[in-house]
């Protein structure tokens, strides 16, 4: 194996992140070198567990899955390309590799996360669309997951702006999740990029999802919930942002709405309130 392909390999392997590649990169110095260590080696720089799993690796799976990427025509940049998006480098846990469709640049334009509800009322997914509309227009790239409700809102108003957004998939290309979002990923990849750190069979698990909101988070300058009820996975993501050092704004909303939990919640606790897309060119220019 290559250096590429031994990355694409590592990331196949269950419990092998970028936390563990550096230490396996700092015993064997180059990726390449990581499928050709003992069983010794390989526990010394990363324990007998992972070392089972590594020595126990299975070759057909890398060319299956690269395979498919093929197909579907989808490009695999590995944390050392310099393509890799620079602010998702920047967090902890980092992607070993990224499944890209579309167009991704180191230096692409600033990013706003915009995240929200699934089950969102006619107030969450208007102004999800509209603020994704007026931050595109002035030049701001729109990164959101793809999911029913408040994310496809806010992809469908970066479209509509003729402008930049990316879609963080919690499944793989092979799985695209919700199914009638397909045409949606076609047109996002077209404007963008859909991207997925997971390997290309893997389905759309519910623990795969809060692995996908660190990187909405992770590639945008600051997150911006709509909508979102208590336990809402869009808070999961403003979670993250503040874990990472980024900016979280909030919509506010009515007391009385469960949908306005969140948000309202998040305001408590010192997000950026939002009324105009202003509010959030203020923050970011400061």
């Amino acid at each position: 194996m290559n250096a590429f392909e031994s990355l694409v390999a590592l990331n196949l392997i269950p419990q092998v992140g970028s936390s563990r590649l550096a230490g396996l990169l700092e015993y064997f110095q180059k990726p390449e070198n990581i499928f050709k260590g003992s069983r010794q080696e390989l526990s010394a720089a990363c324990g007998e567990k992972i070392a089972q799993n590594i020595a126990a690796f299975d070759p057909r799976i890398l060319e299956d899955d690269l395979a498919l990427a093929k197909k579907a025509g989808v490009r695999i940049v590995t944390l050392f390309d310099r393509d890799y998006p620079r602010l998702l480098k920047e967090i902890p846990g980092a992607p070993i590799v990224l499944y890209v469709s579309g167009n991704i640049d180191a230096a692409d334009n600033p990013s706003i996360g915009i995240v929200g509800s699934r089950r969102a009322s006619f107030y969450g997914l208007n102004n999800a669309e509209k603020f994704a509309a007026e931050l595109s227009a002035r030049g701001i790239t729109i990164v959101s997951g793809m999911a029913r409700g408040v994310d496809t809102y806010a992809h469908r108003g970066a479209l509509k702006a003729k402008g930049r957004t990316v879609a963080v998939m919690g499944s793989g290309f092979g799985h695209i999740y919700p199914p009638e979002n397909a045409g949606l990923a076609e047109k996002i990849s077209e404007n963008g990029a859909v991207i997925s750190e997971f390997p290309m069979k893997t389905k759309p698990l519910a623990h795969n999802f809060p692995r996908r909101n660190r990187l909405i988070s992770g590639l945008s300058l600051g997150v911006l919930v709509a909508e979102a009820a208590r336990n809402s996975g869009a808070l999961i993501t403003a979670d993250f942002a503040l874990e990472q050092g980024r900016e979280v704004f909030a919509l506010p909303g009515r007391i009385d709405s469960s949908g306005s939990t969140g948000p309202n919640s998040l305001l408590k606790q010192g997000a950026k309130l939002v009324t105009c897309c202003e509010d959030i060119l203020e923050e970011l220019n400061g």
